[in-house]
């Protein structure tokens, strides 16, 4: 569906709004947000994303709207996942608490831009290009494999650690905070502060997190104002998400494994739509295979809905057991202790 510009352009400007009533609301005064706050607020911006969701399927139909929801599930998931690495980051430089709300903001603004970029080269590539599905298809596969081999290993820092030292060589900076200042003088000298580091950090890790994250959309849907607003709906709201389960992060366990099945399936989505647009001409002759089924909408939104609870549910259950294991070798021990 082609969508008018000037729609295009009221929600480019909500979802401006929206960051630029953040910043003024809740970031421009440095606080360390309550559990309360960022429940309210998470559940405000989750409000927002469902209510443009019905709006599209009330105005475009429940196809396009099926499709959004879809990929604002996938994005949020994944974004959970994007977590771990924001508080490795944040933990590397060791960011005071009051200052994190406005390094995920930033990071957010950066996320947001780079994202709209690989959107439009996406879109570009898709439209002129179908054989570019399989290409898709085949590094979901992969990433999917990567998930299931890592799971949260795969956030050991190591990678993030060495973005680090690669920006403290390129931008000179102080070895201290001062407060939310972006530059500071040190011996006369203008540096800039470990904060900045620490918002590009995240946003140029953001652009990695982009490489699975886009070509999963793209194989929910193709419609390039849909793609755009799920990831935008994503990550708006996800600097609330952060303090209100930065607690729990630890206890997702099987959230990388239920995203590698999410990834995967939706691998196995892209590559039966690519057999049907297919024009590779050692496939088929070039032609379609109509043999093939397409996967619908309401099928790929169910699955992704129920992996991701799945996933949750036996994250916890485990987490749960073994605290109580912890908690029972500390008695014994302890019992072990006084006894002797």
């Amino acid at each position: 569906m082609e969508t008018p510009f000037w729609i295009w352009l009221l929600t480019i400007l909500f979802v401006l709004g929206l960051l630029i009533f953040d910043f003024y609301s809740h970031v421009r005064t440095p606080h360390e947000p309550t559990i309360r706050e960022s429940a309210t607020w998470s559940i405000v911006y989750i409000g927002i994303a469902v209510a443009f969701g019905v709006g599209v399927g009330l105005t475009s139909g429940w196809d396009l709207g099926g499709q959004y929801f879809a990929g604002w599930i996938t994005e949020k998931a994944l974004s959970v996942d994007n977590l771990f690495v924001f508080l490795i980051i944040m933990t590397s430089f060791a960011v005071p608490r009051i200052y994190q709300q406005k390094v995920l903001l930033v990071g957010i603004a950066i996320a947001l831009v780079s994202r709209g970029l690989f959107i439009a080269v996406g879109v570009t590539i898709i439209e002129n290009f179908s054989w570019v599905f399989y290409l898709f298809g085949a590094l979901l596969f992969w990433l999917a494999y990567s998930q299931v081999r890592g799971g949260h290993d795969d956030h050991s820092g190591d990678g993030d650690s060495r973005l680090i030292r690669i920006l403290r060589r390129v931008i000179p900076t102080s070895p201290d905070y001062d407060g939310q200042k972006l530059t500071t003088k040190v011996g006369g000298r203008r540096l800039f502060t470990p904060l900045l580091l620490v918002m590009l950090a995240i946003g140029f890790t953001d652009v990695l997190f982009a490489l699975d994250s886009i070509p999963a959309i793209f194989g929910l849907t193709q419609d390039a104002f849909i793609v755009f607003t799920a990831n935008a709906f994503s990550l708006l709201g996800l600097r609330q998400l952060y303090f209100l389960i930065s607690g729990l992060l630890e206890r997702l366990v099987y959230l990388a494994q239920g995203l590698a099945v999410i990834l995967a399936f939706i691998g196995v989505k892209l590559v039966f739509h690519a057999l049907h647009v297919n024009e590779v001409p050692w496939i088929n002759g070039g032609h379609s295979v109509e043999w093939i089924p397409e996967i619908p909408i309401s099928v790929s939104l169910g699955f992704i809905v129920l992996t991701i609870l799945v996933a949750t549910v036996l994250s916890l259950r485990k987490s749960s057991r073994d605290r109580a294991d912890e908690d029972q070798r500390a008695e014994v021990a302890a019992r072990r202790k006084s006894a002797s």
